[in-house]
């Protein structure tokens, strides 16, 4: 899986102009803006600390890309980035880097459903996007909302981020 950085930064600056007073959901927290990307070493180790190997559409993104930023909801969470306590994804992202959480195979079933999937992005009012690690749906990114639906399939990573990317009649 292959990235065209310049693509998606170009791509970004148009989303930016054409939006100045950032009324797109999301781009008044994340601004149209992208954190630098990651090394291999760095993702390497967070591999080896959870015991997985992250997807590789999502970690083609980290170190082609970049490490979050600007995206669907309310921006893509980088890997290695610091949550505010305050806000609501922190306590999913803490949950999901506990030992051995990730490294669980993702069944979307019981009271553990999310156990094999990182949250990514946050949507509001309870709402997130996880991106699954393990077992056959590894890849996708699910929607996680409790009270509407609990958790549902989504895309690939790649096409869940270029889906964002796309053009539309808001932006």
């Amino acid at each position: 899986m292959t990235w065209d950085a310049s693509r998606i930064r170009t791509r970004l600056a148009a989303m930016a102009e054409a939006d100045p007073e950032r009324r797109r959901f999301g781009s008044d927290y994340h601004h149209y803006r992208l954190r630098p990307p990651l090394t291999e070493d760095t993702i390497g180790a967070f591999e080896r600390r959870h015991g997985v190997q992250l997807p590789a559409s999502y970690r083609s993104f980290l170190t082609a890309v970049a490490d979050g930023g600007a995206g669907p909801d309310y921006g893509v969470v980088g890997l290695t980035e610091d949550l505010d306590e305050e806000e609501a994804i922190h306590g999913e992202r803490e949950d999901d880097l506990r030992p051995g959480v990730l490294a669980t195979p993702f069944t979307a079933q019981g009271p553990h459903a999310v156990a094999g999937s990182l949250v990514i992005a946050e949507g509001g009012c309870g709402m997130f996007s996880r991106l699954v690690v393990t077992g056959p749906n590894a890849g996708q990114v699910w929607h996680d909302d409790p009270d509407w639906g609990g958790l549902t399939p989504g895309p690939d990573f790649h096409d869940w981020y270029t889906a964002w990317l796309a053009p539309t009649e808001d932006a």
